[in-house]
């Protein structure tokens, strides 16, 4: 695969503000977390030990031992409040030497109540494989078996397109080519297998995001050219909002949709206004201590779509 890093076009100060509302009495108690979901949560792990401690993607370049810890709490509780508003929160809880904890995407995929735990292709992350994994049996997950030898990075690289009932699944970079294969036999849904052909965009979840409404969210460029094939043989044209380079770069594809809401580190003025078009109301939460790290509100978030475990409140 082609490697153009480019280190100078990975911005990391951008849009750096944000705002953090005061908490209901209700809110702080922890007891917002503690409901039944009707229809789904979201698996969030506090950002007590993030940090920029190591490299293994592109934009920690130069970024080790950058990370502000204040602001990042900060503007994880800003993302944490826009989608408690929409949606259960779950929590799992972070642990000290696991930086990369707090992006939950990673933790597997599930779908009902069975969930497939991720393989990390990173030594460094190996060791959330397990605490991800008591969580889910601890919330009532049946664990599908994986073949140790396939890396694979949960919902960082696959992503359940609802509107058309498949699987969206990225390969090349930290997901192994046979996890789209894995997935259909465990899930017995359709797959659909794109290859990631630039190291910025590591990740599935980085450059590719499916709305409700069959609407699709993606930057072509991060793609082989069959890939870039199968995606508009999938979604027709006016269910296409294409990326410009700038807002790929600023993780605008690293997303999460809630009720219509699409939460987001940040984007121009000019996607803005599509995501509008298409009915969706865009809401930036500023993640720049996280971009650090490669990552904004999708690698922070792990959908639990139809979830009928009860969640977990932080602790």
């Amino acid at each position: 695969m082609d490697n153009h890093l480019g280190q100078g076009n990975l911005p990391v100060d951008f849009d750096a503000d944000v705002a953090v509302a005061e908490f209901s009495p209700r809110e702080r108690s922890g007891d917002y977390a503690a409901r039944r979901p009707a229809r789904g949560a979201i698996l969030m792990c506090a950002p007590d030990h993030f940090g920029v401690d190591y490299v293994i993607n592109p934009w920690m370049e130069n970024q080790v031992g950058q990370a502000t810890l204040p602001r990042a709490q900060a503007q994880w509780e800003n993302l944490r409040r826009n989608l408690a508003a929409h949606s259960d929160i779950a929590f799992v809880a972070p642990t000290p030497g696991l930086p990369d904890m707090v992006f939950t995407a990673n933790a597997g995929l599930a779908i009902g109540d069975k969930a497939v735990v991720s393989r990390f292709h990173a030594k460094q992350r190996r060791p959330e494989e397990r605490l991800f994994c008591e969580w889910f049996e601890a919330q009532g997950y049946a664990i599908a078996d994986w073949p140790q030898n396939v890396p694979f990075e949960g919902a960082g690289d696959a992503l359940i397109d609802h509107a058309r009932g498949i699987v969206w699944c990225g390969y090349g970079w930290r997901s192994g080519e046979d996890a789209p294969k894995q997935l259909e036999k465990v899930f017995r849904r359709r797959v659909i297998a794109l290859e990631l052909v630039d190291a910025r965009f590591y990740h599935l979840d980085t450059c590719f995001c499916p709305l409700s409404g069959g609407w699709t969210m993606y930057y072509p460029a991060a793609f082989d050219i069959p890939s870039q094939e199968a995606i508009r043989a999938i979604v027709p044209p006016e269910k296409r909002i294409e990326v410009d380079e700038k807002d790929a770069l600023a993780f605008a594809c690293n997303a999460v949709e809630v009720a219509g809401h699409v939460f987001l580190n940040a984007c121009s003025d000019s996607l803005r206004s599509r995501l509008t078009d298409a009915g969706f109301t865009p809401v930036i939460t500023p993640l720049s201590e996280f971009m650090r790290a490669g990552g904004a509100a999708k690698c922070l978030t792990l959908q639990l779509p139809h979830a009928t475990s009860r969640v977990t409140p932080r602790g």
